[in-house]
């Protein structure tokens, strides 16, 4: 075998062995998260449950759909429990390739990244999700009343939470990308119209078709990009004079 494909392998098995421990971390927070199962139904069904009508309440058709429910709350909860875990076994497969100065970071990053996503799911559930839902609630009737499918509506639930949560690690991700020197402010700014137009197209995507769901999570969202473009200016790498000219 050669000497270069045995530093390969060598990544390869490191990878392995830490996603087996990200595994692990998530399988011990998913014991912690199932025993507190209804707790967390109750408390991710609470968006719909504020303004859906008196009469209507949430169905289950399958015989296996509340268990497989409750299962996949308890493993999205888990994530979260064990987003330190995986950040930092992240961070320690990526920091070889760091300069020292760089490996400082280690801490702040988990940190930062895990409150971010936190912040990112807090924004979706109590603000993005009461809107949206109250939207398709409102074409409810005396004749028509909503009786929604606990599955469905839950898998939406879950995956808007984890779609804000990544979208609220912009800011780290600007941070770390202008310290590397593959982006700066500069860079940012000449590309702002395309963000912007992308900001709002993907609003329009993951909410309902009205004004006031879209703007609720585009402003956000250019928001965070602006805050990307001053986390750049401040903590990027600085430029060379003839790189400026």
């Amino acid at each position: 075998m050669t000497d270069e494909k045995q530093p390969f392998f060598s990544h390869l098995k490191e990878l392995r062995d830490r996603l087996v421990v990200c595994i692990i971390a998530v399988a011990i927070a998913f014991i912690l998260t199932y025993y507190f199962k209804e707790r967390l139904f109750y408390f991710l069904m609470q968006p719909f449950v504020r303004v859906m009508p008196a009469q209507s309440s949430f169905i289950f058709t399958g015989i296996t759909e509340a268990f497989i429910t409750y299962f996949k709350i308890s493993i999205v909860a888990a994530l979260f429990v064990a987003a330190p875990v995986i950040l930092y076994e992240f961070w320690m497969f990526v920091a070889p390739g760091l300069y020292e100065n760089e490996k400082k970071y280690v801490y702040p990053f988990i940190f930062s990244g895990s409150l971010c996503f936190i912040l990112g799911a807090l924004f979706c559930y109590f603000i993005v999700m009461q809107n949206i839902y109250h939207f398709f609630v409102s074409y409810a009737q005396d004749f028509v009343i909503p009786m929604p499918d606990l599955k469905s509506y839950m898998s939406l639930t879950l995956k808007l939470l984890i779609i804000f949560g990544l979208i609220f690690e912009l800011p780290l991700v600007a941070f770390y990308l202008s310290r590397a020197g593959i982006i700066n402010a500069r860079m940012l700014a000449k590309k702002r119209r395309y963000a912007i137009l992308s900001v709002f197209i993907i609003s329009a995507i993951i909410t309902p078709p009205d004004v006031v769901s879209m703007v609720l999570v585009a402003l956000p969202l250019w928001g965070l990009f602006e805050l990307g473009i001053l986390i750049a200016k401040v903590f990027g790498k600085k430029e060379a004079p003839h790189e400026t000219a």
